[in-house]
């Protein structure tokens, strides 16, 4: 393990030692009094609606070894008690994080790879951390931890991992920006670029600026591209002599594709030429946006030289993070997906296609609001209701202020049966409950705030 020393952090943050040994070594990070271990180092995190340096005192007597804070008058303080402990002020402890982050990353020569995009991160982190983790201990972004305090705190964790999967989210312009210069990815990922956060962005020309933010992080820039989508397939047209860059899909000619795709509600087979040879590979998921997902980590295997039986095996024995596609057998045969994390056009109409294609009598799609969306919100709302008509969807169950659009968008696209919308989750839960039949598929999906994955989990008839 590379080591950070206390005097490394006084000198990258300008800090002030209040009391301790500049010789003390800082390993195990925290962010969090309630899950801090026994000589953990505390970052004191100052945000918004709360202040972490509130509970410094806490973070010593739980076991922390060594705090890191800001804005505390330690000349009214009694600091008698902390006797063996080490308090390090800064003028900002997020400011701090960053610093101590990019110092930790630039203490190791391994392969980084930096995933984003629209749509897909987390899952496509999670296939590729599979195949790369066959050759190399491999340290991966945990959940969804991709945002300026998350990732900061995943780079953190590096011990003696050879090489590291990176997911990196953002709202705005300029926050990848920040990311990847903590993270510096050998390699990057665009995975799409959709509709998330549009309101925010203005538009997916912003969207596109704002996820080619990675590129800044990179020594050299190395870019690996979803080339089915069009903004990516057009960028990628235009800049092919600019940047090393590579390609995966199913429908555009890319680096590597997918043939004779066959989707199971719960897998998916496809083959495909890998490293020059043919392979046959079964997704432990269904769906064809999983499939490209599976693409990707085949073309991040390639590039790091990976062998092709190990390219297998890490995509057949992916395990998906919580929430995104989790698929419950009930007694009854009533089958209920939860894919109710988050939610955009893109991940819906994804969903959707998805569900139109499994075998079951009749499908249900219990949808609810996508956020972020700004100006384009009714629009955006209109446009899956036409994909669950298109899809001849038997059931549609629509909850939240935005998804009103979702059901006219279906009534008009000629949905007038068995269409249904509610003001209220649990209304709208009852009266599934009252009309699902055994053998049926309901999805559950929704944004984050819409709490949709609650009621997928206590769904039971």
């Amino acid at each position: 393990m590379k080591e950070i020393l206390v005097k490394d952090v006084l000198k990258l943050t300008n800090g002030k030692l209040i009391i301790g040994n500049e010789e003390e070594k800082l390993e195990n990070f925290s962010k969090d009094t309630r899950i801090i271990n026994k000589d953990d180092v505390y970052i004191a995190i100052k945000g918004g609606s709360f202040d972490g340096n509130k509970f410094w005192k806490e973070a010593l007597e739980k076991g922390a070894k060594i705090v890191i804070v800001q804005d505390i008058d330690f000349g009214k303080e009694d600091l008698s008690s902390f006797d063996g402990k080490t308090i390090i002020e800064v003028d900002d402890t997020l400011e701090a994080l960053y610093k101590i982050a990019e110092y930790k990353r630039s203490l190791y020569n391994i392969p980084v790879i930096g995933v984003t995009g629209s749509v897909g991160k987390t899952s496509t982190k999670d296939i590729i951390a599979s195949v790369v983790s066959q050759k190399y201990k491999t340290l991966k972004t945990e959940g969804n931890n991709n945002n300026n305090i998350g990732l900061p705190f995943t780079i953190l964790r590096l011990k003696d991992e050879e090489a590291a999967v990176i997911e990196m989210g953002m709202n705005h312009l300029r926050e990848i920006s920040l990311l990847t210069k903590i993270a510096k990815p050998t390699i990057s990922v665009i995975t799409n670029i959709g509709t998330s956060h549009i309101g925010n962005l203005g538009s997916r020309e912003n969207i596109l600026k704002a996820k080619l933010e990675i590129l800044e992080g990179m020594e050299k820039p190395l870019l690996v591209i979803n080339n089915d989508n069009d903004m990516l397939h057009r960028y990628y047209e235009e800049n092919i002599d600019k940047l090393e860059m590579h390609t995966y899909g199913i429908e555009n000619e890319s680096d590597v594709m997918a043939k004779n795709i066959v989707t199971e509600q719960n897998s998916s087979t496809f083959e495909s030429v890998v490293n020059g040879e043919k392979l046959g590979i079964t997704v432990p998921v269904g769906g064809n946006h999983f499939v490209l997902n599976s693409l990707c980590a085949c073309k991040i295997g390639e590039l790091l030289n990976i062998d092709n039986s190990k390219i297998k095996q890490g995509i057949e024995k992916f395990e998906l993070t919580n929430k995104r596609m989790d698929i419950t057998e009930l007694e009854n045969g009533i089958t209920v997906i939860n894919d109710a994390y988050n939610a955009s056009f893109e991940s819906m109409q994804a969903s959707l296609n998805y569900l139109a294609n499994l075998s079951n009598p009749r499908k249900i799609a219990f949808l609810g609001d996508m956020f972020e969306l700004g100006e384009f919100s009714k629009e955006l709302h209109e446009k899956v209701g036409k994909v669950v008509a298109e899809n001849d969807i038997d059931i549609l169950i629509c909850v939240g202020e935005n998804a009103k659009y979702i059901y006219n968008g279906a009534v008009e696209a000629g949905k007038n049966e068995n269409a249904y919308y509610f003001g209220d989750k649990q209304e709208a839960l009852e009266f599934l409950k009252n009309i699902i039949k055994a053998k049926d598929v309901v999805i559950f999906k929704a944004s984050n705030g819409m709490r949709f994955f609650d009621l997928a989990e206590k769904f039971n008839v």
